[in-house]
């Protein structure tokens, strides 16, 4: 995207030590798939631990799935245990370097834990893998706006609705970024259009979910000043 800043390196994790993991037999993929779905059924419910406990013992038996251990990694971040969701996502960037679902996922966790500068590296890496990557332009435009980097969080911002119009969280985004760049005039037509999309935003309690797209407590009650002056 011109004007937009690229990574072309990949963010390391130091403390990553990783060995390359054996195949399994038929037997053992049959099994893992079984503790697969238990974990997925188990996440549905949020019983986390159970989930956890179902998808390690999936990767333990299939350990060069990639699926198995993205699935493992985003149960563990939505359960908020951040350090292990990091850890089993970048062994599955181990098994897979340009696998944009794991750093797409990993990219999140980075974001919402407050590792902003490894945030916009991993995403502006999943960016460069797939340049049409609307998660990654908007949780881009998230961090930039943490990081006061408002001129890029606008432009990331713009360029996921141009690429997913139909979802109102980059609107909200834009809008936040616009607000907290001083353009309030823009910011408050920019959550018009939000609205437009998704009724539900203009109820300010509704916007609390925010958080679980990625905003930080900050930004959502930025969002909600905006929502009052509109």
């Amino acid at each position: 995207m011109s004007g937009l800043p690229a990574f072309p390196a990949i963010a390391v994790n130091p403390n990553t030590n990783l060995v390359q993991p054996l195949k399994a037999n038929k037997a053992d993929k049959r099994a893992a798939e079984e503790y697969r779905q238990m974990g997925l059924a188990y996440r549905r419910q949020e019983r986390f631990d159970q989930a956890i406990e179902a998808l390690q013992k999936s990767v333990a038996l299939d350990p060069n799935n990639l699926d198995g251990r993205i699935i493992l990694g985003w149960t563990q971040h939505l359960s908020k245990k951040y350090d292990d969701a990091a850890m089993s996502l970048w062994e599955a960037i181990y098994l897979s370097p340009t696998s944009l679902q794991a750093f797409n996922a990993i990219g999140i966790v980075y974001l919402v834990r407050g590792d902003l500068p490894q945030s916009v590296v991993l995403h502006s890496w999943a960016a460069l893998l797939k340049a049409d990557n609307e998660i990654a332009h908007y949780n881009l435009s998230l961090a930039y706006q943490r990081l006061q980097q408002y001129d890029l969080a606008i432009a990331y911002a713009q360029k996921a609705i141009e690429l997913e119009p139909n979802n109102p969280h980059p609107f909200v985004a834009n809008a936040i970024a616009q607000w907290t760049s001083g353009d309030q005039a823009r910011a408050k037509k920019t959550f018009r259009e939000a609205i437009g999309v998704d009724a539900r935003y203009r109820n300010p309690e509704f916007l609390n979910f925010l958080n679980e797209a990625g905003f930080s407590n900050d930004q959502i009650q930025i969002a909600k000043q905006v929502l009052a002056s509109s």
